[in-house]
């Protein structure tokens, strides 16, 4: 590329307006050396996209698409297999529920952080729960419908404090037995 001589006080103009290296040499088709020279020189700071200066929670906002019942439907990223919303950001993958539990409370969440208002994927803050949150509804659902105070062990002994799940409907269950039944059916 034959570069022309842009003057120094354009390079300037162009650095002190925050215009990156790479546009002032497309605009005034500067030597980039030059360009980098001269802003060292000036002690200006290196130009940021404006992307990589919004937060986790900006960029969330941008692909969260509210939909009718008060959920949100993902438009960005998804996992290849599970469709799980996903957002890349600062070259890191993040759950897009993880993130919205963030929003909610504030904290990051514990364990997996799911939709637990039955619409698969829904990333509404006040949808998603992490794992002690889900725990927590779903046992109150428990006693509301007449259910007891879950037991300390199941049939087959595993501590329930720590195997023992709450499905949707209320229902208790020990999670070790339920994926020993699976791996026989499979």
């Amino acid at each position: 590329m034959s570069y022309i001589n842009a003057t120094r006080e354009q390079i300037v103009a162009a650095l002190e307006a925050g215009h990156s290296v790479n546009r002032i040499n497309r605009d005034l088709r500067a030597d980039r050396a030059r360009i980098r020279a001269i802003r060292n020189e000036l002690q200006l700071p290196v130009y940021v996209r404006p992307e990589q200066t919004r937060t986790i929670e900006e960029k969330w906002r941008l692909y969260a698409k509210p939909v009718d019942g008060g959920h949100v439907e993902w438009t960005g990223e998804r996992g290849k297999a599970s469709g799980t919303p996903l957002l890349c950001f600062k070259d890191k993958h993040h759950s897009a529920a993880a993130v919205a539990f963030r929003i909610r409370t504030g904290r990051d969440p514990q364990g997996y952080a799911l939709a637990d208002c039955g619409v698969k994927h829904c990333v509404a803050p006040q949808h998603v729960e992490d794992e002690p949150g889900r725990r927590r509804n779903r046992e109150q659902l428990r006693y509301l419908r007449g259910g007891r105070a879950l037991p300390d062990r199941c049939q087959a002994g595993h501590d329930l404090s720590e195997h023992g799940r709450i499905g949707t409907d209320g229902r208790a269950y020990c999670n070790t037995c339920k994926r020993d039944r699976e791996q026989v059916a499979a």
